[in-house]
């Protein structure tokens, strides 16, 4: 009996701690949040907000008017004036987000990540320069393989054209590469529109060629660490005695 009741007291003690788990941030709670980050970042985000509001509003009242239903069909506008300042709320926090990450290491990645579907998207850096910190990430779609580089445009240019010799290699020549450098810069391409510049490249390969391209790439592994002047990785020999635990 007692461990029955010791079980129960358990059992009790564990639901009070689920029902204490916090709960999914709502829909609104979403919204607000995001406003809130928003406004922060961009203040102007409410009066283009209300500008976008009140001029569908203002366009549904007009058409009201000449169908002689003002009222109602203002009623209707109204959802879709609220819809119309939420994607203006929307555009301006993805424009902040990109101002805020614009300019560090690795930004690119975040660009990459608003492709579409039909892409596949490496999350690591396929390419590093650990003394300049220059990178290259890679994605593969119907245009074939996107290779876009971060850094000083010389040093950048140079990094990710080794990226692109080592994919042909194991890919040939009858898959293009693209090499994007994403920056601010001139001959660069500003975050903001990294991702709006790859979708409009011309598609040459099909849906099954593309998942090949991946997964043939996958296995080529990813950053390697790079070999110190002078050492012959073929004549290395290893530490024995590391091996045997002395």
């Amino acid at each position: 009996m007692a461990r029955a009741s010791a079980d129960k007291t358990t059992t009790s003690k564990a639901s009070k701690k689920t029902s204490k788990a916090p709960k999914k941030q709502g829909r609104i709670a979403q919204l607000r949040a995001v406003f809130t980050m928003t406004r922060q970042a961009d203040p102007a985000v409410v009066w283009w907000m209300l500008l976008g509001f009140f001029v569908t509003l203002g366009v549904f009242f007009g058409v009201g008017v000449l169908v002689g239903h003002p009222i109602y069909v203002s009623v209707l506008g109204s959802t879709v004036a609220f819809m119309v300042a939420l994607v203006i709320m929307a555009r301006r926090a993805e424009r902040a987000a990109y101002a805020r990450f614009a300019g560090q290491p690795g930004a690119s990645a975040m660009g990459l990540q608003n492709l579409r579907r039909g892409w596949s998207v490496e999350q690591e850096p396929v390419a590093v320069d650990p003394r300049t910190q220059d990178v290259v990430f890679r994605a593969v779609g119907r245009p074939g393989v996107v290779l876009v580089a971060e850094g000083a445009p010389g040093r950048a240019n140079r990094l990710a054209d080794n990226e692109r010799k080592r994919i042909a290699r194991v890919l040939g020549a009858n898959v293009p590469v693209t090499i994007l450098l994403c920056g601010e810069g001139e001959d660069q391409i500003p975050l903001r529109k990294l991702s709006g510049k790859i979708m409009r490249l011309k598609p040459t390969l099909t849906k099954t060629e593309v998942g090949e391209v991946a997964k043939r790439l996958r296995a080529l592994g990813g950053v390697r660490p790079p070999i110190p002047k002078g050492v012959d990785p073929t004549r290395v020999r290893p530490d024995r005695r590391a091996t045997k635990g002395r």
